[in-house]
């Protein structure tokens, strides 16, 4: 487990720069907090840096999913705080997740769908800034994390 303190916003969406270079086809990113504790800045940050250019990263909350055609790979940022059942998400294109990178806030909502192998991000908001916490589940996760250099 790895935990950074972040002073501020761009001090979150560069933390989610940096975690780009370490991101593969097929992964998942369960990005966990209450509202406002970063996620979608996390996300705008890795996001931008997996297009290779500042990109425009609306909150998926409203369409529940965005999708981002990214050079090495495709990457789909899931908003999942508004389904009622986990069985909705294969309606937002779930299965087309295994060719790209899958990010998901409110990943609880996914149900028995979210995968065990995965890399969990956890935001706390604080007055002064935020806590982000990386726990990886599975031994590549494992391997990736320790050879950050955040």
């Amino acid at each position: 487990m790895i935990e950074h303190f972040l002073v501020d916003d761009e001090a979150t969406r560069t933390f989610g720069r940096a975690l780009a270079p370490y991101m593969q086809a097929g992964d998942v990113i369960a990005l966990h907090g209450g509202l406002g504790a970063g996620k979608t800045t996390f996300s705008r940050g890795l996001i931008s840096a997996l297009m290779e250019e500042e990109t425009d990263v609306p909150s998926p909350t409203y369409t529940l999913v965005q999708m981002y055609d990214a050079p090495a790979f495709p990457v789909f940022h899931f908003d999942l705080y508004r389904i009622a059942r986990a069985d909705e998400i294969l309606e937002l294109g779930w299965d087309a997740t295994d060719a790209g990178l899958a990010l998901i806030e409110w990943p609880m909502h996914a149900g028995p769908y979210l995968p065990r192998w995965r890399l969990d991000v956890t935001l706390e908001a604080y007055r002064s800034g935020r806590r982000v916490r990386l726990e990886g589940h599975g031994e590549d996760w494992q391997t990736r994390l320790h050879e950050l250099h955040i």
